[in-house]
């Protein structure tokens, strides 16, 4: 199968040994997205703010990789809060209309750069 790098998106850039995106045929991986900006590198403050951010990145990869947030097939979600959950599905319905993704949250003991919520994706290009 071919695949290839997505890069130079709007969303942080990969800083280790991993792609930030890969496309094989009309299926794309996205690795984790934490609440960075992409234009300074900063880790926005709490939870609110990063998850905006979180949705903003994943748009921007969507959007680089020629596609969209309705492509999203799967979400998975790390939070280092559970009580955050509830508060994360009202931004899901924010971003997302029906039909919703497949979603997996998991709490974690920490993130980098202490992030608080890191998204990553897998989506399906529609048929050209």
């Amino acid at each position: 199968m071919n695949k290839s790098i997505i890069h130079g998106c709007q969303a942080p850039q990969s800083v280790g040994t991993y792609s930030q995106a890969v496309r094989a045929g009309n299926m794309l991986s996205l690795s984790g997205q934490p609440g960075l900006e992409q234009s300074s590198g900063k880790l926005l403050e709490g939870f609110e703010a990063q998850t905006h951010q979180v949705f903003r990145n994943l748009r921007a990869a969507c959007q680089s990789a020629g596609s969209e947030l309705k492509d999203i097939v799967r979400l998975g979600v790390l939070l280092t809060d559970m009580t955050h959950f509830a508060r994360f599905n009202q931004f899901i319905g924010e971003y997302f209309a029906e039909p919703y993704p497949a979603r997996t949250a998991v709490q974690v003991l920490g993130r980098q750069r202490g992030s608080v919520v890191e998204a990553v994706l897998i989506m399906f290009f529609p048929p050209a």
